[in-house]
Formats: structure tokens, C-alpha cells, sequence
């Protein structure tokens, strides 16, 4: 990971950026950045491994759909100041690629919280958008769909990779490319210098 090139390319962008070496290291710094405040988690099993709803817990308002799953908890998660995720791709260049099955994750990303923390670990960054992309369609989105047992060509074959299908099991239904924070929204990356998530 060179995280100068990063840095210089997404603060180029408008983003925020930190690095660590460690999700632990980038734990102990988000719960220093929230607290007080309301946060909600996206769906994400970079925040799971590093622990995050653990390090948070008793610093802030929490509130995450893997713990309470439920509607009335993805609108509660909407009333919340931060929102912290990861992505499924991400470019040396400085866009952030996402996709969604239900929307509740890209959509916070571009509109409703004041700040938005992206955790990506080393293993999610590619040479440039297209690159991203192709990863988060054909890496994470099949490994994501395998994960939740969906009755997908991906995850019959293992999540292996990208098969476009119209099963209505489906978890690829949304695709942001994220350029640029949307207007009224700050948003940060956190590079971690570990393997995390898919």
C-alpha cells in the first residue's frame, strides 16, 4: 500500500485520510472521533474482524442492523450523525466502489449523516477505478453472497465470481461510485495495513 499516492489522489478528491497499521490502531481512533455522538455501522465484515461495535461500545449512540436486525433499526440507523462502512473497491486514483442489496449502506454513504468513515483494509485497493470495480463484482460481491448463504450462481460456485445473474437472491442491485463526498457530507478513509473483509 503507498499510502502518499492515496493520500494525495483522495484528498485531492475532498476526502479526509488517515493510515494505520492496525485495525486495532484504527479502532481506538474512531472511538476517539465519536464519541458523544450517534453512530450506526454498515454492514461490513472489515468492522467485524477489526472489532469496532466492541471498542465502541458505551463511547457513543450505536446502533447496527448485525446486531438488531430489523427495519426499525436500518431507520434508526438513518437519524445518525456518523455513519462508518467499509467498501468493496477502491482505487489508488481516489474513487470508492460499493454495491448493495438492500441501499441502506450506499445510501447513507451519499446523503443523510454529517461525516462518513470509510475502513478499508490493504487488500481492497486496486490501480484504478475499473480495477475497483472489477474487484468489488467479482471479490467481494460473490464472497458477500456466499456469506449469506443466497441461492446464487456466485455462491454455489463457491463465490468465485461474478455470474450477472437475475436470481432473485440477488445482492448486487445497487453500484455507487463514489468520486467525491456528495455536498453536506465530510467523508474519511481509513487505510488499515492489514488484510480485512472481502
Amino acid at each position: 500500500m503507498n499510502y502518499d499516492i492515496l493520500k494525495k489522489n483522495f484528498e485531492k478528491h475532498g476526502f479526509h485520510t488517515a493510515y494505520f497499521e492496525t485495525g486495532e490502531e484504527a479502532a481506538s481512533y474512531i472511538k476517539e472521533m465519536v464519541k458523544g455522538k450517534t453512530v450506526a455501522l454498515g454492514g461490513s465484515v472489515t468492522l467485524q474482524e477489526i472489532k469496532l461495535n466492541e471498542a465502541l461500545d458505551g463511547e457513543c449512540a450505536l446502533t447496527w442492523h448485525w446486531l438488531e436486525p430489523g427495519a426499525e433499526t436500518l431507520k434508526k440507523a438513518k437519524q445518525a450523525e456518523i455513519y462508518i462502512c467499509s467498501a468493496n473497491g477502491v482505487s489508488e486514483t481516489g474513487e470508492i466502489v460499493n454495491i448493495d442489496g438492500t441501499g441502506n449502506r450506499v445510501s447513507m454513504t451519499i446523503y443523510g449523516p454529517q461525516k462518513v468513515y470509510y475502513l478499508v483494509g490493504r487488500n481492497k485497493i486496486s490501480p484504478d477505478m475499473h480495477s475497483a470495480l472489477m474487484r468489488a463484482k467479482n471479490v467481494a460481491a460473490p464472497k458477500n453472497a456466499l456469506r449469506l448463504n443466497r441461492k446464487t450462481p456466485c455462491a454455489a460456485n463457491g463465490g468465485d465470481r461474478c455470474y450477472d445473474c437475475d436470481s432473485p437472491e440477488r445482492i448486487c442491485r445497487a453500484t455507487v461510485i463514489q468520486d467525491r463526498p456528495c455536498n453536506g457530507v465530510e467523508a474519511e478513509v481509513v487505510f488499515i495495513n492489514e488484510d480485512l473483509g472481502y
